[in-house]
């Protein structure tokens, strides 16, 4: 049994434990290597970090969305359709029936107000200070605010969202399965 070690150790008996060490490290190179890790500890692993989701799973509702949209209205079919070989009136039949699909998707999905509530065309007044975010100034910018201006667009603030939650064992990216029809 060992004898307890004292809480100081003077300094001649740090001096007789150094030239004991000494001497049993130059004979057992397993003792070496114990003190050496002493000496030189390896440093603590670093920490795991969880893997990164791939982007279809961090969009997942997002793409789900779409999806929805193109359900519902088509949106996706309209959108990659060549426009330029229908005439007027079957580009306006198309768009109503995407236009009233959507829609119900959107409403289903979100809560939306205007921005500013005056009708376009009206004139507006911008304050100092005002939230670029919430306002884009066009035309003829200079100078300092408080601005005048006509509303050409009341944007669009989302006020109650309610995106569709998607199963980790659907595939995220397929937006409309194909059909075959038998």
């Amino acid at each position: 049994m060992e004898p307890p070690i004292q809480s100081k150790i003077s300094f001649w008996q740090r001096l007789h434990i150094a030239g004991a060490a000494f001497r049993r490290a130059l004979a057992s190179p397993d003792f070496s290597r114990q003190v050496a890790a002493l000496l030189h500890p390896a440093p603590p692993p670093a920490p795991l970090k969880p893997a990164e989701p791939p982007p279809e799973r961090l969009h997942a509702s997002g793409l789900a969305v779409l999806s929805l949209l193109q359900r519902e209205g088509r949106l996706i079919d309209f959108l990659q359709e060549d426009m330029a070989a229908f005439s007027d009136a079957e580009i306006g039949a198309a768009a109503r029936v995407v236009h009233a699909g959507c829609r119900r998707v959107l409403s289903e999905c979100c809560t939306l107000e205007p921005i500013l509530p005056d009708a376009e065309g009206a004139a507006v007044k911008v304050p100092a200070g005002f939230d670029a975010h919430s306002l884009r100034l066009t035309g003829n910018v200079a100078g300092v605010p408080p601005f005048s201006g006509t509303l050409k667009h009341h944007g669009w603030r989302a006020t109650a969202v309610r995106l569709p939650a998607v199963s980790a064992t659907l595939d995220a990216r397929i937006l409309a399965p194909a059909e075959v029809e038998l």
